[in-house]
């Protein structure tokens, strides 16, 4: 498994925000659980009081990606070390889950966490996944939505760097709001022509006296 597989657990963190809409879906203890997906063990961890530790990583999460989005490379490689320092993780060889034809384990690198709590172990995770993303493909591979008001993150994984939006859903609103931005603007520039000539008119008739 790719260790920049990880990096989703940042994205899945810092979407359950959507400041623009005032709309904020991390506020109960299951909503916690449920980011670690699969990784049950690791979410029976989480209490109350991770929903505020969550929501306080979630914020420097989203700084990086904003730093990134912005074109400050530096700024998101220093608030992402600054993560990384905090919250450790030890890589691990692994072979769990994969068996080659032979039924012998299928070795990899697995990050593994020793938090003191499920926000630090989510965080190592998180961050850990996030730099190697960085690092593997690139600071300008970690934007935010340009579909307005949306602003969610996303990783472009685009084999020529195209990505704008955080899904197909926003890409479609995006277009169609251009497209009928386009169609006002041709309509604004066909009714003022047709004003125009019309207030020549006049002008030419009376030169023609």
């Amino acid at each position: 498994m790719e260790l920049a597989y990880y990096s989703d657990y940042a994205v899945r963190l810092v979407n359950t925000e959507e400041p623009a809409r005032g709309q904020d879906s991390l506020t109960s203890v299951d909503a916690v659980r449920g980011l670690f997906g699969a990784n049950q063990s690791a979410g029976r961890r989480a209490t109350e009081a991770d929903v505020t530790r969550f929501r306080s990583v979630r914020g420097r999460l989203r700084a990086v990606f904003e730093a990134a989005d912005g074109g400050d490379e530096t700024l998101a490689v220093d608030l992402l070390n600054s993560l990384l320092l905090e919250f450790p993780v030890s890589p691990q060889i692994s072979g769990h889950d994969y068996r080659d034809d032979d039924g012998r384990p299928l070795w990899h690198m697995h990050l593994a966490d020793h938090p003191s709590n499920a926000t630090a172990g989510f965080a190592a995770i998180a961050a850990m996944g996030l730099a190697f993303h960085l690092t593997e493909y690139g600071v300008d591979r970690l934007g935010l939505c340009e579909a307005p008001p949306c602003r969610n993150a996303y990783l472009d994984t685009s084999t020529n760097r195209s990505r704008r939006y955080c899904s197909d859903r926003c890409a479609t609103r995006a277009n169609v709001a251009a497209y009928r931005a386009r169609k006002r603007l041709e309509a604004d520039r066909s009714a003022a022509t047709g004003r125009s000539a019309e207030s020549a008119q006049p002008t030419v008739a009376s030169a023609e006296r």
